[in-house]
């Protein structure tokens, strides 16, 4: 009996150890900028609908459109960059992290920022970027137009802070 006990003991620490090895990242961390880079690339409405409206192809020619999102009430924390790029037929996620591209370019770029709440509350559906905006939840700077005639792949990328995995106890550092 006590074998089994012991076994069961080190079971359950070394499954622990494994969870603790694979938590999610922290919301707006470089390395879940990382992880909603590959989710992007899943996406059809992303990847796909934004090669067809065309708006991959506002990238001032230089081959990719920067994104740089962070959390509001994070203040020690710095943004982190999403680079998407058009490859064939897809406006795909090349690079999600850290911040590569410190400066936007406003007639191509896009800079969002929101509470850790909103962002939740984005990312579960509750509501999308129109209410988002209107009643100052989701801060936006960037081609207001261009994103407007993008509003259901806009809201696509709220859905995304929902899908991938994160924690929201902390702030990114």
């Amino acid at each position: 009996m006590e074998r089994v006990s012991i076994r069961a003991i080190a079971a359950a620490l070394g499954l622990a150890a494994a969870a603790i090895a694979h938590a999610a990242p922290v919301m707006m961390s470089a390395e879940w900028a990382k992880e909603a880079c590959a989710a992007w690339n899943k996406d059809a409405v992303l990847t796909e609908g934004l090669a067809k409206s065309g708006w991959i192809k506002n990238d001032k020619k230089r081959g990719y459109k920067v994104l740089h999102v962070y959390r509001t009430d994070c203040k020690d924390s710095r943004p982190v960059e999403l680079r998407i790029a058009a490859r064939g037929a897809r406006a795909e996620c090349v690079y999600g992290g850290a911040i590569e591209h410190a400066t936007l370019d406003g007639d191509a770029d896009y800079l969002m920022h929101a509470w850790t709440s909103r962002w939740v509350e984005m990312g579960k559906g509750e509501y999308g970027p129109t209410k988002a905006m209107f009643l100052g939840r989701l801060e936006f700077q960037g081609p207001m137009l261009e994103a407007m005639g993008n509003m259901g792949p806009f809201s696509s990328f709220l859905l995304l802070v929902g899908k991938v995995p994160s924690t929201t106890g902390s702030c990114p550092k």
